[in-house]
């Protein structure tokens, strides 16, 4: 299987979003409650989402993930509680698209990996993955997300 894989220098963007733990077994619903407190709080404070849902992986321990689940918005909004600003790093970014089942990632991960070792390029930092659809509305195969890492 091949992947488009791209390196794009790219600007900073604010996100609304929670941090927590987790382990992979709980992640669907983890997810799902967290992108519905943080796009309602988004949609009370008069936010505008500028991109899909994202989660970012601070490690990838399957027992116990430190995830940052959020969305993109068009400027900076307060926090309120567990709900926190923050921001996806301006700098060079890799990014592959990739059409399939969550269980599938894997396959690009280590495309990307062996792409950006090609190219030079070290990952720094945390790992991004976009959700362009939601999986309770299209099949597994159709799912789309966008896998990105900031790079070096």
């Amino acid at each position: 299987m091949s992947f488009n894989i791209e390196c794009q220098e790219k600007e900073a963007a604010p996100v609304l979003s929670m941090r927590t733990r987790t382990p992979v077994s709980n992640l669907p619903s983890v997810l799902g409650e967290a992108y519905d407190l943080v796009a309602k709080y988004i949609t009370e404070q008069g936010g505008e989402f500028v991109f899909a849902p994202f989660v970012a992986y601070y490690n990838m321990d399957m027992n116990d993930l430190d995830v940052e689940i959020g969305f993109p918005v068009k400027q900076a909004l307060p926090g309120k509680g567990t709900i926190q600003p923050g921001v996806i790093p301006a700098g060079k970014q890799v990014t592959c698209f990739y059409k399939g089942p969550y269980e599938g990632l894997q396959a690009p991960y280590d495309a990307m990996a062996q792409w950006m070792k090609e190219k030079g390029l070290e990952p720094v930092g945390t790992s991004y993955e976009f959700y362009l659809n939601d999986p309770q509305q299209v099949p597994p195969e159709a799912l789309e997300t966008i896998i990105m890492f900031p790079v070096k």
